[in-house]
């Protein structure tokens, strides 16, 4: 069932929401959660799509925000909201209500929102696309409990990763680190089956992934070893490497559907590691509703801290010849001081040929 309403007022969308419920015989109020969603027009459609298959585990009331440009000063001027209400089997599980802002009202969309929300009802913001600086402090983030917001859709995903570290507030998380999930249980399934100390790692995945760079802060940070980060042509994560004291394990995943788990003496595994889909992560997300301390302690981590233990405590590659002979020589000990001219002079007749 849908209602469209032109020029309308929040009073009026609760009104056709009433309505619309017992039109279709439902009239109970079922869905445990607000989910606002703020988006553009372009990237509407997806993100609606994704908000019902995730309200099949969630039943909620959807609220989807989207505020259109005004390109001329008449238009600027012409505050209007209209409203699309879908009820039954057009909205999921759920209620849907499409709100499309014009005008002035752009910038109080929070007051639009509001009476919509459902009365005692915990509420969940997120933004697929240009997320704010600091969602906590954004008007409509400012009603949740929860904002989820989206790094890899930005222009610049490693600086807003960074901006999001410098302003975090418990409640926010991200859908990079939803993505790793799975690759976080499947490297601590593994710890778990061999008895070591892990030294170093290495994660390897497609440039600009904020994915990337987030399983790297958890290794580190929990692992508190030296981590390298290493540049693929992706899909996305291709490769973790843990350098254990009872040899490496390896989680090798290079089409983005099906991984290997390679353990020293044991054999390899074939493991089901498909990317997922945004509903799906969307579904996550909604299972639970308080603060993740582990997101917290992996994004504060720091990036430039990151880079500086690599590049100091990690193992460096290995050196050519020449550094290698060199080293002997500046040992304080007379024998290996006699020794080092017979190892240079086999090295001077090679390069003479």
């Amino acid at each position: 069932m849908k209602t469209d309403l032109t020029d309308t007022t929040s009073s009026k969308i609760n009104k056709a929401l009433v309505l619309g419920r017992r039109a279709i015989g439902t009239p109970a109020v079922g869905m445990v959660l607000t989910l606002v969603i703020v988006t553009d027009e372009e990237n509407a459609y997806d993100a609606l799509k994704a908000a019902s298959e995730a309200s099949r585990e969630h039943p909620s009331r959807t609220l989807v925000v989207i505020k259109r440009v005004s390109r001329s000063p008449r238009d600027r001027a012409n505050t209007r909201l209209d409203a699309e209400v879908r009820l039954g089997a057009d909205a999921g599980s759920g209620e849907t209500v499409i709100l499309r802002l014009y005008g002035e009202v752009v910038d109080k969309a929070q007051s639009v929102v509001l009476p919509l929300l459902l009365p005692d009802a915990p509420v969940v913001v997120w933004w697929p696309v240009n997320a704010p600086t600091d969602p906590a402090n954004d008007p409509l983030g400012a009603l949740a409990q929860r904002r989820v917001t989206d790094t890899y859709a930005a222009e610049q995903p490693i600086e807003e990763l960074t901006a999001r570290a410098d302003t975090y507030t418990p409640g926010d998380t991200d859908l990079s680190w939803t993505r790793i999930t799975p690759w976080r249980s499947m490297l601590a399934a593994a710890l778990d089956q061999v008895h070591c100390r892990v030294t170093s790692a290495d994660v390897e995945g497609e440039e600009f992934n904020p994915s990337v760079e987030l399983l790297a802060m958890w290794l580190a940070e929990r692992l508190q070893v030296p981590v390298r980060r290493s540049r693929s042509t992706g899909p996305g994560l291709t490769s973790v490497r843990l350098e254990t004291s009872a040899g490496p394990i390896v989680l090798d995943r290079p089409d983005g559907s099906l991984a290997t788990l390679s353990i020293e003496g044991q054999p390899d595994r074939a493991v089901a590691l498909k990317r997922r889909e945004t509903a799906e992560l969307i579904a996550e997300e909604l299972r639970r509703l308080d603060p993740d301390d582990t997101y917290a302690a992996s994004l504060k981590f720091g990036l430039e801290r990151l880079d500086e233990e690599a590049a100091t405590t990690a193992p460096a590659p290995e050196d050519p010849a020449p550094d290698v002979t060199a080293e002997p020589s500046a040992e304080p000990s007379p024998e290996p001081a006699k020794k080092a001219p017979a190892k240079k002079a086999p090295a001077k007749k090679a390069a003479a040929k």
